[in-house]
């Protein structure tokens, strides 16, 4: 019997990725850093491990700045680039946020709900972007503004609970205190998320692309 062995495979994408790619994986890996930080904390709370998965979110905008940069630097601007940074956003400035503010002791049923919304927003405002780029470029290389605020803006939120927890303020310390509405709880901090996300999916802000 003669068997056929086919070539690998697994490496044909990485083969077929542009050098800024590799940048939005970067920043997909600082996300994903400070997710499994984030969780690592709730489990052994240590600021420090806390303040660690917090710089993560600045490290990955480094990145997300560079894979743009080299993008036209090399002009290997691409549809596959273009949603690959944006699963990396959502992973990044996101998922992470989120997973770092209830580990900062934003766990009430209202606090959950106000994380849940502000991810949702994410993923819509990165979706639009992506269908709306082509027509928003004009016909150029590069879009001339936002609609809603980008997603790396939660950078400021993963700022807050840091310096939260520099101040030893996380958990039942958290600033603003809690909240008992019906039968769930509200950190008013959590609100933060809630307009985060909501200026996100705004169609009225536009903000330019530099």
């Amino acid at each position: 019997m003669t068997t056929t062995t086919r070539p690998a495979r697994h490496f044909s994408m990485l083969r077929g990725f542009a050098l800024a790619d590799f940048f939005t994986l970067g920043n997909a890996a600082c996300g994903m850093a400070g997710v499994l930080l984030a969780m690592g904390y709730m489990a052994d709370p240590d600021t420090g491990r806390f303040l660690l998965a917090a710089a993560m979110a600045p490290l990955a905008l480094a990145f997300d700045v560079l894979d743009g940069r080299v993008a036209r630097w090399r002009r290997q601007a691409s549809a596959l680039g273009r949603e690959l940074d944006s699963l990396a956003d959502i992973v990044s400035f996101g998922v992470a946020p989120a997973v770092l503010a209830h580990a900062a002791g934003m766990d009430g049923g209202w606090d959950v709900a106000a994380l849940i919304y502000f991810v949702c927003c994410g993923v819509s405002r990165l979706a639009r972007y992506n269908v709306t780029a082509e027509t928003l470029s004009e016909g150029g290389d590069k879009v001339k503004y936002f609609e809603g605020t980008p997603i790396p803006t939660s950078v400021l939120l993963t700022a807050v609970l840091a310096l939260a927890a520099w101040q030893d303020r996380l958990g039942d310390d958290l600033w603003l205190g809690a909240w008992q509405l019906g039968p769930w709880v509200l950190h008013p901090l959590s609100l933060l998320f809630v307009l985060s996300g909501s200026l996100m999916i705004s169609k009225t802000v536009r903000i330019p692309k530099l």
